[in-house]
């Protein structure tokens, strides 16, 4: 009797061990971030810190000296709210498409979508920065929020959540009632969405707000750079300012963490639903 009792409990315990230290990995970064904001840059490179230091307030200095923060997120979150915005609304009207209509090349066209998942971004990018160039939108929001309508995660996402959450019957009686495809998606579909919208939106306003290759090459007056961007430009004469551009990042994931915060639990609950009620 006690035998089997023993191995559960040594299971459980290396169970929760091995969390722990997937946990203990993961929370590491955040340590040193956090710690590193409060050190100078002599004593960051000179020595392993574990303990909090005394230039937060040196380090806050330098860091509004050389940059205007507050613009900086003003210009993020213009950009990652309006990629939100459009990436949600019209990934999901392309997920519900391939979801519930019958049109000639669906396969091929989802086929496509599926393949575009699985090509880095990186690959394209000197192609898009001449498109860019020849438009005249260098320096725009326009090519940061624009081009995340055609997100091919977000429309598989939308599709493979509506399979199994949005019923054919549904849709149908609204048909018959004499209710518009429009009317449909805006009264129907996006109600029965919110939970993945929530999921979605989380994942576009994180990878927008994070996002640095990208602005890198097209942004290049100050006063419109986004906030990773900025406080990447954070150095005196002649070494960057590694304290203050720790505390620029430590600034930086508060309203990351504030969303996720809001969203976790619907995340959490939700994220699996599609599968879920398909399976």
């Amino acid at each position: 009797m006690s035998s089997p009792r023993a191995r559960r409990l040594l299971v459980r315990g290396v169970s929760h061990l091995f969390l722990f230290a997937i946990a203990l990995t993961a929370f590491y970064p955040f340590f040193v971030m956090i710690i590193s904001s409060t050190h100078n840059h002599f004593n960051i490179m000179t020595t392993i810190n574990i303990l909090p230091g005394n230039s937060l307030g040196d380090n806050w200095e330098r860091l509004t000296r050389h940059i205007n923060i507050f613009r900086g997120t003003a210009n993020s979150l213009v950009i990652a709210i309006s990629a939100t915005i459009l990436q949600n609304y019209f990934t999901l009207m392309g997920g519900y498409a391939f979801s519930k209509f019958l049109f000639k090349g669906r396969s091929g066209m989802f086929a496509f979508v599926v393949i575009m998942m699985m090509i880095p971004g990186q690959i394209s990018i000197i192609g898009f920065f001449h498109t860019v160039r020849q438009m005249g939108l260098i320096n725009s929001y326009i090519p940061l929020i624009i081009p995340g309508i055609a997100n091919s995660f977000a429309v598989f996402f939308y599709k493979q959540y509506l399979d199994g959450a949005l019923p054919n019957e549904m849709i149908e009686a609204a048909v018959m009632d004499g209710c518009r495809e429009i009317n449909i998606f805006h009264q129907i579909v996006l109600p029965l969405a919110k939970p993945a919208l929530v999921v979605q939106g989380v994942l576009i306003f994180i990878g927008s707000w994070n996002s640095y290759l990208t602005p890198l090459i097209i942004l290049n007056d100050r006063d419109r750079m986004t906030l990773p961007l900025l406080i990447a430009t954070v150095r005196d004469a002649n070494h960057a300012e590694v304290g203050a551009q720790y505390l620029g990042m430590l600034i930086s994931i508060i309203p990351i963490v504030i969303i996720f915060c809001f969203s976790s639990k619907v995340i959490m609950e939700r994220i699996s639903i599609g599968a879920a009620v398909k399976g």
